[in-house]
């Protein structure tokens, strides 16, 4: 595998439905090892067939087999709908299940996009919202996208779910690490009100995240807000303390560990390049971002201080060799 072809496996591109061509390009040129869907897609035989384009696209380049994604949490947040989709509740009605139901609900509605060609969901919500914030809470509250306000219910109602997804052959997504149900704004239109003053080490609000480990959930996606008791200078997609020190050492996380979308007021104020360097330095996987067109830049970013640093280039390939174990465990890439 080439430099460039390591740098992006670090990738993953937003793939709206009249956006192909973009998503093609950043495979052909920029070597992006993952996409997700975005901005609502209609029908399965629609999304089957793009799956399976972008598939044969990354085969003819050379590259391992994709990681397809799609934020499919349900309620609000659903971004494959009509045929061959079914209506998902949302986490707050998800939370009302038995156990047991729970758990089948998630095999159902995950079968339905192994179906279509996916292999991992960007899900489930792992965020607790406190009752005194509720919907004042920008991110997840406001769209009922959290289990509950007690962790420990967030806890049971996540490992139900991820245990239901993997046994469809789709891998889980437990974001927002280390949580956003305190904050008041979002990161993807906000650069004020993002900051979680409480968030600490010994936090009961990791508890959802810890429990999705032990479920065996595959990636995490780690959020762009702030959280001075765990690093008073950076945002925590950023913080060695927070991907590294906490999420892989305290928690014991091995998997993918994937950004929120990069492209956001939250982050704007790093330049593209840096902010591919900085989250892999932290101990980070997968950069996402809706925007194709930013691939470039964020390999880029990567190629250039790979060249200078060499300690740099071993964090890259560590990164990588968690991304190709991730694939090849869902069967994406076969010995020949």
């Amino acid at each position: 595998m080439t430099p460039a072809q390591r740098a992006g496996q670090l990738v993953m591109v937003g793939m709206t439905t009249g956006g192909a061509g973009a998503v093609r390009r950043a495979i052909a040129v920029s070597h992006v090892g993952s996409v997700y869907y975005a901005g609502g897609w209609q029908g399965s035989a629609a999304v089957s067939a793009a799956s399976a384009a972008v598939q044969a696209q990354a085969s003819s380049t050379g590259s391992p087999g994709l990681l397809v994604a799609a934020d499919q949490e349900g309620g609000q947040v659903q971004e494959l709908r009509g045929s061959g989709f079914p209506a998902i509740e949302s986490a707050t009605a998800q939370a009302r299940m038995s156990p047991a139901a729970r758990t089948a609900y998630a095999a159902s509605f995950a079968r339905s996009l192994h179906a279509a060609g996916l292999n991992l969901d960007l899900a489930p919500v792992a965020d607790t919202v406190p009752a005194a914030i509720g919907t004042r809470n920008a991110p997840i509250g406001a769209f009922h996208r959290e289990y509950g306000s007690d962790p420990g219910v967030v806890a049971g109602a996540v490992g139900d779910v991820v245990r239901g997804m993997r046994s469809s052959q789709v891998a889980a997504t437990l974001k927002h690490f280390p949580g956003l149900g305190r904050i008041t704004n979002n990161t993807d239109t906000s650069s004020t009100g993002i900051t979680d003053p409480v968030a600490s080490t010994t936090d009961p609000y990791l508890g959802p995240f810890a429990a999705g480990i032990s479920a065996g959930a595959q990636a995490v996606m780690v959020s762009s807000a702030r959280y001075p008791r765990l690093d008073a200078q950076q945002p925590a997609v950023f913080s060695r303390a927070v991907v590294t020190g906490l999420l892989r050492g305290r928690l014991g996380f091995a998997g993918l560990v994937i950004t929120d979308d990069v492209d956001t007021p939250a982050l704007a104020a790093t330049p593209v390049g840096e902010r591919a360097v900085r989250f892999v330095q932290a101990g980070g996987d997968v950069l996402l971002t809706a925007a194709p067109d930013l691939a470039p830049g964020l390999t880029r970013g990567l190629l250039t201080r790979m060249t200078a640093d060499r300690a740099f280039s071993g964090v890259v390939e560590t990164a990588v060799r968690r991304v190709l174990a991730t694939k090849a465990g869902l069967g994406l890439i076969r010995c020949r």
